[in-house]
Order: structure tokens, then C-alpha cells, then sequence
């Protein structure tokens, strides 16, 4: 046997074998901060289990659904390359148009909606698009998360309640004065709807108790004290419905491809790829905020959720995204490197494989507490509150981007959103000044055009220079323009010719009017 010893490396120094210098370095770096993410990776489970499992209540699908796409996030999605600390799973963000499109298409379609949005947000990385969701207006974006956050905390409302929610935003909103009739009278679900509201109270006062209490993540407290309370006294509520894991896969089916295509079908798949990957992009950025160590690739990060979604669809899963709020706990709990995302989804697996009867002792009144705990955290207060100090405009388009999301569809409302932001833009951006001075009796009339000349500042140029005493000198000082476009090059033109029609020295120009657009 050849016992030399390898000459590249000392003898005893490095524990791993030969391998690639990136792989090695990779294996190091994990090797070196478990003591980090080990912890960190309990800490993200702990939030993640009733979170998964209210999701896909809310939803409208087995909760075991929600564990697959939290199982498919952290092993999959975490191995992958993009974004070394926030982590993936079901999220509140698309519950609303999730459960939509289960009552339209049926459960069996959701596989193959959220295979197609994967296989679409593949095709978007690759091409290279992910940093173009850094584009969009923040108040869209804003506008889009009140509204889902306002839709679910409504849904949540009349399921705590014991009622059947109106189908559209605003019969939600219409009904409120009947139900909240029943809860003073004591039609609605009593229990249900005290034990709910002890939840929202506990997720609310939790940072204000001591330390140690404080970690325990707040979430799976008042879950476990909720479902201990509900043992204990033989409460009457409804819980979870457990079925196991591997019963809750669906593999695609005939059915499912019929819903995508229809044009309803593609649009929910539109929908689905768009939104999943705003909100992965935008919690990424949220999330480098966060820590010091490497950035996100936005492109590669779009991929790895493009895969990780075509993986859920396959197994007829809840559509993932990256979750701000399980990402912040693994930030927050010390994590170094991807090892914490990934083990999270190592703890998911064994607790739903090997324990999923836990699951049946959560009142769904306590997941719907936590879920309207989560719907309010979406309704941006203190971004709103600073828009009315500084920018209002940009409030306005905040506010109809989540009336138009409530009262309409999540797609057509963020289309509203983004025309309102864009038609907001183009105004502001086009500024025009335009300065008269006259030198006095005979003398010239000099105009001096500053900014940006476009057709929607149109009607004021026309306007000014149609005001203009006809026959009389006019100078015309166009210098200053940023931007002259060809509607106000043309009516410029138009102006002069009949300002000029019997003298041609009445119009001058500075410099000569020769402007190609």
C-alpha cells in the first residue's frame, strides 16, 4: 500500500478529501458555522409548521399540501443557488389566489397550474429577467400586500365564525354589519371566535414578554397552547383534518391540463408565476438588508423557485415562494450559510412522516388567528403614514391598487396598480416651464421653454401660445429643453406657420427648430 502522504497538503490539516476547490470550500464553510445553523434551522421549523399547515387551511386544501411545499423549499429550493439565507414555503401572499382557483378549476387542476407557473418562472430566469421585478413601483407592491393581507383577515373573519364567506371582495365587505350582528347575538361560532382572537392577542403582546419566553417563536405558542386548551377542556371546535403525507401527493391529471388551457387557466398560471416571483425577489432584497454575507443573484434565485414550484406541481402541492417571515427567524436565529434552510426542510419531513396525528389536535380556529396576525403585518401602516407626509400621489396609487385588488381579481388589480403608477410617473416626469417676457413697446416677445415637452403638458403650450398677440415679434428659446417630443414639435411648427402667415420675421427661433424625434 502506498502510504506516501499527498504533497499539495500537510499531513492532519484539512479534514476533506480531494475535491474541487469550490465544493471543498462550500463543505468547509457549512462544517464551520453548524453551531450557527443547526439552532437556526429548529428556530425556522418551529415558525414553519403552523404556518404551512394555515396556508393550505386557508387555502382550501389538505393541510398536508402545505408541508410538502415546505418540505420541497428547504430541500430543494435550499440546495439550489440564488439566495444563501431566506427560505421557501407556502405563503400568505398567494392564499386568495389559491382558493380561487381550487374553486374554479377544482383541486385536482392545482398541480398542473402551479407545475406550468414553475416551468414559467424557469424560463424567466434563464432569460434573464429577475432584475426586472426591482422595476415596479413600490406602492404596487405595497397596494398588492394590503389587499391580500385585507382579503385574508376577511376570509379568516367569517371561517372563525362559523359562516361561508361571500365569494367576491366586496360582498366580504357587505356582509361585515350581519356578521358581526351574529357574533353579539351569538349565532357565530362562540369558542371558535374567542379562542381566534386570544390568538391575534398573543402574537400581538408576545414581543413585549421576557426573553426566554420569547424564544419560543410565537406562532407554534399559541398553536400548542390553543390545541393543549382544546384537549384539556373538551372543547367543541374544529380542527385540522390529518389524511398523511404521502396520501396528500397528487400527480397531475387529464383534468388538470384541460383547466390550463383555457384562457382562465393560463391566466391563473400568469398570476401565479408573476406574483410568486415579485414576492420572492422583493423578500430577498428585504432579506440582504438583513445580514452582511453574499448577496442574491436575482436571476438564479428566480430559477431555483421556478424549480422548486415544478417539483410542488408534480406532487400536486401549494404554489411556494420565498417567506419573508420564516427568512427574518432564520436571519434573526444566527444562521450562516444555507445549511439552516435545508435542515428546516429535513425537520418538516420527519414531523409530517413520522408524526402527522399532531396535526389533528390544532383547533382551525387558532390557525385562523395567526393567519389574520399575518394578514395585518401585510397592511403597510408606517409606509402609508410616510407617503402622506411626503408623497401622496404615490399613496394614491397604494390605495387604488388595493381597492381595485379587493373589489376585483389580484391579477387585474395589480395591472390597474402599475398603469396608475406609470400614467403617475409619465405626468410628474414631464414637466414643462414655459417664461414670458416682453421688452416693451415694439420690441419682441420672448418665450423661453425649459424641461421636458411632452404631449401631455400639450394643452397648457397651445394654450400660452395662442394667447399671443398675432403680428408681433416673438422669440422662441428652446435651449433649456430636456425632451421635446413629436406631438409638441409638430404644434410648434403648426403655431409658428399661422403666427407668421403674412410676416415670416415674426417668429424666431433659438436655436433653429431642428429637433428629429
Amino acid at each position: 500500500m502506498n502510504t506516501t502522504p499527498n504533497p499539495g497538503r500537510a499531513p492532519g490539516r484539512d479534514p476533506l478529501p480531494d475535491l474541487d476547490p469550490g465544493r471543498a470550500a462550500a463543505l468547509r464553510g457549512a462544517l464551520a458555522h453548524w453551531r450557527q445553523d443547526l439552532p437556526a434551522s429548529l428556530v425556522v421549523f418551529l415558525v414553519a409548521v403552523p404556518l404551512c399547515v394555515g396556508v393550505a387551511v386557508a387555502s382550501g386544501v389538505p393541510a398536508e399540501r402545505g408541508l410538502v411545499t415546505g418540505i420541497v423549499g428547504g430541500l430543494v429550493v435550499g440546495l439550489l443557488p440564488g439566495s444563501s439565507l431566506q427560505v421557501s414555503g407556502p405563503a400568505a401572499g398567494l392564499t386568495v389566489l389559491v382558493f380561487d382557483a381550487v374553486q374554479r378549476f377544482g383541486l385536482g387542476s392545482l398541480g398542473v397550474l402551479v407545475l406550468a407557473a414553475g416551468l414559467l418562472q424557469i424560463a424567466m430566469g434563464l432569460l434573464r429577467t429577475g432584475r426586472w421585478f426591482r422595476a415596479i413601483s413600490l406602492s404596487v407592491v405595497h397596494g398588492m400586500l394590503a389587499a391580500i393581507g385585507l382579503i385574508l383577515i376577511l376570509g379568516q373573519l367569517y371561517a372563525v365564525s362559523g359562516r361561508t364567506a361571500p365569494g367576491s371582495g366586496a360582498g366580504k365587505i357587505g356582509a361585515l354589519p350581519a356578521l358581526a350582528a351574529d357574533w353579539f347575538t351569538g349565532r357565530a361560532a362562540t369558542t371558535a371566535l374567542v379562542m381566534a382572537a386570544a390568538t391575534v392577542a398573543l402574537l400581538t403582546l408576545w414581543r413585549r414578554l421576557p426573553a426566554p419566553v420569547r424564544a419560543v417563536p410565537a406562532p407554534l405558542a399559541a398553536v400548542a397552547l390553543a390545541a393543549a386548551a382544546t384537549a384539556l377542556f373538551g372543547l367543541d371546535v374544529p380542527r385540522v383534518r390529518v389524511d398523511g403525507l404521502f396520501e396528500a401527493v397528487a400527480l397531475p391529471t387529464g383534468d388538470g391540463l384541460a383547466a390550463v388551457a383555457g384562457t382562465a387557466g393560463l391566466g391563473t398560471v400568469l398570476a401565479f408565476a408573476l406574483i410568486a416571483s415579485a414576492e420572492s425577489l422583493f423578500s430577498a432584497a428585504a432579506v440582504d438588508r438583513m445580514h452582511h454575507g453574499p448577496r442574491t443573484d436575482y436571476d438564479r434565485e428566480l430559477t431555483a423557485q421556478g424549480i422548486g414550484n415544478t417539483l410542488c406541481g408534480l406532487l400536486g402541492a401549494l404554489p411556494m415562494t420565498a417567506v419573508i417571515v420564516r427568512s427574518a427567524a432564520n436571519v434573526q436565529a444566527g444562521a450562516r450559510t444555507r445549511t439552516s434552510r435545508v435542515l428546516h426542510g429535513l425537520w418538516l419531513l420527519l414531523f409530517a412522516a413520522l408524526l402527522p396525528a399532531v396535526l389533528g389536535l390544532i383547533p382551525l380556529a387558532v390557525l385562523g388567528g395567526v393567519l389574520v396576525h399575518a394578514g395585518a403585518k401585510l397592511v403597510p401602516l408606517r409606509p402609508a403614514a410616510a407617503l402622506w407626509r411626503g408623497h401622496r400621489g404615490e399613496l394614491a396609487v397604494l390605495a387604488v391598487t388595493t381597492t381595485a385588488i379587493v373589489l376585483t381579481t389580484l391579477f387585474e388589480g395589480v395591472l390597474i396598480g402599475v398603469a396608475l403608477a406609470v400614467a403617475k410617473s409619465a405626468w410628474q416626469t414631464s414637466h414643462l416651464h414655459i417664461d414670458l417676457a416682453d421688452t416693451g413697446p415694439g420690441g419682441p416677445l420672448k418665450v423661453r421653454l425649459s424641461g421636458n415637452a411632452t404631449f401631455l403638458r400639450l394643452p397648457r403650450l397651445l394654450d400660452t401660445l395662442e394667447s399671443l398677440p398675432t403680428g408681433r415679434p416673438v422669440e422662441l428659446d428652446w435651449t433649456a429643453l430636456r425632451h421635446l417630443d413629436h406631438a409638441c414639435r409638430t404644434a410648434l411648427l403648426t403655431w409658428a406657420a399661422r403666427h407668421a402667415a403674412h410676416d415670416p420675421t415674426t417668429v424666431s427661433w433659438q436655436p433653429p427648430l431642428t429637433v428629429t424625434t
